[in-house]
């Protein structure tokens, strides 16, 4: 391998998640079954366009739902940056990661200023299932990481943010 081959292969990401499995097309199938076992059992017999249209219907469905998850609230952590979903964050612009709150959001007690800021990404909020990671962005602003394994992603991110490396911790 050359230099330049070398160069041009990025380096694998400190903290990965996809967002949404392709597992869930599985659905699809299992109610196409589901379809073919009621008209067996009710005694209607064999008829294959009803489990057909089931098939692809809750297939396309969870396709396109599966799709957009993979897009949105994925979270990939580089060396250099942190994307949520579509949006991107150098790591120059995090000056530090706030340690975790004392409180949840749910609950009725006073929340820490980040709990309370946007959440990095083209979401609205911090996605079902993620939990927030308070950070400072450059010019005292605050927002929301997030991931569904946020101590992985805290961990990491607080390696970088600090100047150690995540492998050293």
């Amino acid at each position: 391998m050359s230099d330049d081959e070398l160069l041009e292969q990025p380096e694998p990401p400190l903290f990965s998640e996809s967002g949404a499995s392709w597992y869930w097309l599985l659905a699809g199938p299992a109610a196409a079954i589901a379809m073919l076992l009621i008209q067996i059992k009710g005694g209607v017999g064999f008829q294959p366009i009803v489990p057909l249209i089931f098939l692809v219907l809750v297939t396309g469905f969870v396709g396109i739902q599966v799709k957009a998850a993979r897009i949105h609230t994925s979270v990939e952590l580089t060396r250099d940056a942190l994307r949520q979903g579509t949006e991107v964050t150098k790591l120059i612009h995090i000056v530090r990661v706030f340690p975790p709150a004392e409180h949840s959001v749910k609950s009725k007690q006073l929340l820490e200023k980040w709990q309370t800021s946007r959440a990095l990404g083209e979401l609205s909020g911090v996605p079902r299932g993620r939990t927030g990671i308070g950070v400072e962005l450059s010019g005292k602003r605050t927002a929301q990481a997030w991931a569904r394994n946020h101590r992985a992603l805290r961990s990491a991110l607080t390696a970088l943010v600090e100047g150690t490396t995540a492998d050293a911790s």
